[in-house]
């Protein structure tokens, strides 16, 4: 029997509401598992967690009442043993993971667990999109045009495709989160985006079939929170637009929409309400719909997420209602008794990515040296000492603000962002904070396709006070401990005033700066070496150059060709090479693709920069560094130009500029290490699968 078909008692003896269960298994890891727990604990309820060796000193694993460690989060017997030894009466999947693995689900109902989470049937029907758009449809929920590539040839798929018209977006038929999907602009494109497509879902799910949509013009992603129990109540807790995204990965989220009035509000619910109750659906649930620009009144389903979504917590700041808490209670068999659906004011999310968006937003890894968060609501997946491997998600917070009002709502996102401290470990915090005051999003006027149209953005200047912070951190640390006169009196001549003390940094854009130190308001943290600061509401890492190696960098650059790119191709990301395109003594030309890089839900294509023969200096299934060399294209010999008079490439590289934390001049690295040349030898990556959350 369901748990919802119980009768369980509604009210305890006291008169209080009753607990749902007194004992849950967290089936997830990160910021999900702790939010869960949070909700666990205000309501008396003992928390259990799940870990892998590599999560033993996560902060979930020691939050939760008990831990349990398990080889892999997506191991099913190990999951639900875990669950039955620990005394745990149910079982909350988060997101990712197992969370719409009805074969999970399954096994907790056989063990005598709850399963916190629909029935088999929404998750078999929902969890796959071309049955979830054929089911729909039959219920009458409009559905964006399109086919399944299900039993056709690759020329029978390419025949539809005419027909059904380009641009077409390429996606798996199972499993969600962005995986796998590509874009086909027409019939050249069709055949790269098939091979990749299916490479990502066979890996991702086990299953390679896909899905041919029609890709709609400038269209906004907007989705629909619904919650519904075994007594017959099914209800929209209003919209969430998450058209902001980048790769088809969501980057900020905001309730309600800036452009839904309620008349199309009460379309979108309604239709939801409808997609939902087609499966008998149990629990939070999310329906989701792409509307074109120019026609919001006509929204059409492309899939529905059967679990908590990451961006939840809008939903929970504008109605007021702890959507896990709701998750249980349905659970447990209680019906939901909320009253009227009211939405007080806007809440906006930006999710935290450990990444580098200098190099193409790739993720990034490392130890998080300090950890603080803004004033806001933070779900965090991280504290100082987490360590961050390639081995999840790269998300590692979600900062959360409200306001009376949007206007309100962004300034206080903004602030809490400014006030967020992460050392230690690249993140996208100083990109979000510039989204946030792009013209376009703070006028919501949004589209799925922005994020990508600003590109790539540059490495933040650091500040002046970052950098003289630094340069007193390394002055400091040279000073005698023992207070000596020699120590105090600093630097000195004889016979003349003392020499003015500078400290040359290199900030990741290879950019050298002279800085004169002084005490100021920045977190400082590192060092002999590379340090990292916080300071005006942006992070740095700096590294402090030596004399001799300032000199060697500009004998490197003066011997090199006006224009000319390092040989050496490096890995923009640590992970796996899982494909490699060429045999060595290929000769090449520029853009043609050498090797290919998994990790972090991502494939990330090293191209060659110019033409020239390739020497392959690694090989398929070997596991790479960030920043190690994995091959050289030497360019082919050309001919001397002729001199025009023009100064030579020595002659245009300045020594550090002397001051107090003004930018320098730039001064070229004698490798391609920076972010800039790492970037710029990679294409676009492809989502591809790990063990992560969405």
């Amino acid at each position: 029997m369901r748990p919802a078909e119980t009768s369980r008692p509604n009210i305890r003896h006291d008169g209080s509401p009753a607990r749902p269960f007194t004992c849950v298994l967290v089936a997830n890891r990160g910021e999900i598992a702790r939010r869960v727990f949070r909700t666990l604990r205000r309501l008396g309820i003992r928390s259990v967690a799940v870990f892998t060796d590599a999560d033993a000193d996560a902060p979930h694993a020691r939050e939760a009442d008990h831990a349990v460690r398990v080889p892999s989060y997506l191991d099913v017997d190990a999951v639900v043993g875990a669950a039955v030894h620990s005394g745990a009466e149910a079982v909350h999947p988060g997101y990712g993971f197992l969370s719409e693995n009805a074969g999970f689900a399954r096994a907790c109902a056989n063990a005598g667990i709850v399963f916190v989470g629909p029935g088999v049937e929404a998750l078999e029907v929902m969890g796959d999109k071309i049955r979830a758009k054929e089911h729909v449809a039959a219920h009458d929920v409009p559905t964006v045009p399109g086919f399944s590539a299900t039993g056709l040839s690759d020329a029978e798929i390419a025949a539809e495709a005419e027909r059904a018209g380009y641009p077409l977006l390429v996606k798996p038929s199972a499993g969600g989160g962005g995986k796998g999907m590509t874009v086909a602009t027409g019939p050249v494109d069709l055949v790269a985006a098939l091979a990749t497509a299916r490479r990502v879902a066979a890996a991702a799910f086990g299953d390679d079939t896909l899905l041919l949509e029609r890709l709609l013009e400038r269209p906004r992603h907007i989705e629909v929170q619904v919650l519904a129990d075994a007594h017959g109540t099914t209800l929209s807790l209003g919209e969430r637009e998450c058209t902001l995204q980048r790769r088809h990965q969501k980057v900020i989220e905001e309730a309600p929409s800036p452009v839904v009035d309620a008349a199309t509000r009460a379309r979108l619910g309604e239709a939801a309400v409808a997609a939902a109750r087609s499966v008998g659906y149990l629990g939070a649930g999310t329906v989701e719909f792409l509307v074109s620009g120019d026609r919001l009144d006509e929204p059409f389903f492309i899939e529905m997420n059967t679990r908590l979504q990451v961006e939840h917590p809008v939903t929970e700041m504008v109605t007021g209602i702890d959507l896990v808490e709701q998750q249980l209670r349905v659970a447990a068999g209680f019906p939901l008794e909320l009253g009227e659906i009211r939405l007080d004011g806007h809440a906006i999310e930006a999710r935290v990515y450990a990444e580098t968006p200098a190099r193409g937003y790739l993720p990034a890894t490392g130890t998080v040296a300090l950890w603080h968060p803004g004033s806001a609501r933070v779900d965090s997946a991280v504290e100082t000492g987490s360590v961050i491997s390639a081995l999840y998600d790269p998300m590692i917070a979600k900062v959360i603000a409200h306001g009376p009002d949007r206007e309100t709502a962004l300034a206080r996102l903004d602030a809490a962002l400014a006030e967020t401290v992460v050392l230690g470990v690249d993140t996208n915090i100083a990109d979000l904070r510039a989204l946030l005051h792009d013209p376009a999003v703070r006028a919501g006027e949004l589209d799925t396709g922005l994020l990508d149209r600003r590109g790539t953005p540059g490495v933040p200047d650091p500040s002046p006070a970052a950098l003289a912070a630094v340069a007193q951190r390394i002055v400091d640390a040279e000073t005698p401990a023992n207070g000596s006169v020699w120590g105090r009196v600093g630097a000195w001549r004889a016979g003349g005033a003392a020499a003015p003390r500078t400290v040359a940094l290199e900030d990741d854009a290879a950019q050298v700066h002279a800085v004169a130190p002084s005490e100021g308001d920045a977190v400082v943290t590192g060092g002999p070496v590379e340090y990292w600061v916080h300071a005006d509401g942006g992070t740095h890492r700096l590294r402090l150059v030596s004399r001799r190696a300032a000199a060697e960098r500009r004998r490197t650059a003066a011997g090199r060709a006006p224009g000319a790119v390092a040989p050496d191709l490096l890995a923009p990301l640590p992970g796996t090479v899982v494909a490699v395109h060429v045999v060595d003594a290929d000769t090449v030309e520029p853009g043609a693709r050498l090797l290919t890089i998994e990790a972090m839900k991502m494939e990330h294509t090293v191209v060659a920069p110019h033409a020239g023969t390739v020497r392959l200096r690694t090989a398929a299934g070997a596991q790479v560094a960030r920043d190690a060399v994995v091959a050289t294209v030497t360019p082919a010999a050309r001919v001397p130009e002729a001199s025009t008079g023009s100064a030579s490439s020595a002659a245009q590289v300045p020594e550090p500029v002397e001051g107090t934390g003004a930018p320098a001049a730039r001064v070229p690295e004698a490798s391609t290490g920076s972010a800039s040349s790492a970037a710029s030898s990679a294409s676009a990556p492809t989502p591809s699968h790990k063990e992560t959350l969405p």
